[in-house]
């Protein structure tokens, strides 16, 4: 199954090059404001900017992107966000999947499913949830791909999504949002699943400042 799924995604991304290729190489890039302009305080919680070494910054390529811990008054209930914008995925930069960053930090995948979210105006969102473990340490992850108006939890329909609004749009431009919440053993699964939850529900609406519809 894994070799099945690997050899369909390099067969997507092949396809996608030929297309986008064929099409040209010049994208309409919109207007947007900066990552670092999001809202430092969500629900309460304080927004903490955390370093991206050059390492990782030169795999991720050219974008924006924004790392930054949410915690409640006393380091409370931290909440961990990460998004990279791709103003162009023409040139060979592409969108990362939490699929393969996260086991290479150690973490390892206990449960993953798709689930739907509706934000706090009311708009539906797709999006992925995983359990991941790292020894005794465990955590809930929610995320997402957006581009243009749209939330997608499936990557390969993100990468089909690409190539039809290259050809239809000249767009290329995208994102992956994560959201990382600990969870605590005295509380459960449950308990993190409500804080990630709520936590996404106010801050997708604020999204298509920094990733435009």
């Amino acid at each position: 199954m894994r070799n099945l799924r690997f050899w369909m995604v390099v067969l997507l991304l092949a396809g996608t090059a030929l297309i986008l290729h064929a099409r040209g190489d010049t994208d309409l890039i919109p207007a947007r404001e900066p990552l670092s302009q999001l809202p430092r305080t969500i629900l309460g919680g304080t927004g903490s900017d955390q370093p991206i070494d050059q390492e990782t910054l030169d795999v991720l390529g050219a974008g924006d992107f924004l790392s930054r811990v949410y915690t409640q008054s006393g380091g409370a209930h931290p909440v961990g966000l990460f998004i990279g914008y791709f103003p162009t995925q023409r040139t060979g930069v592409t969108i990362h999947s939490p699929k393969h960053c996260l086991p290479g930090a150690g973490w390892a995948f206990d449960s993953s499913q798709y689930v739907d979210l509706n934000d706090a105006s009311g708009k539906a969102h797709r999006v992925g949830e995983y359990v991941i473990s790292n020894g005794e340490s465990r955590q809930l992850v929610i995320y997402w791909y957006q581009a243009h108006g749209r939330s997608i939890a499936s990557e390969y329909m993100a990468k089909i999504y690409m190539v039809a609004d290259a050809m239809r749009m000249d767009r290329t431009d995208g994102a992956l949002v994560r959201v990382i919440v600990p969870i605590d053993p005295r509380e459960g699964e449950s308990a993190a699943r409500t804080r990630a939850e709520a936590f996404v529900a106010e801050l997708a609406p604020m999204l298509p400042r920094f990733i435009p519809n």
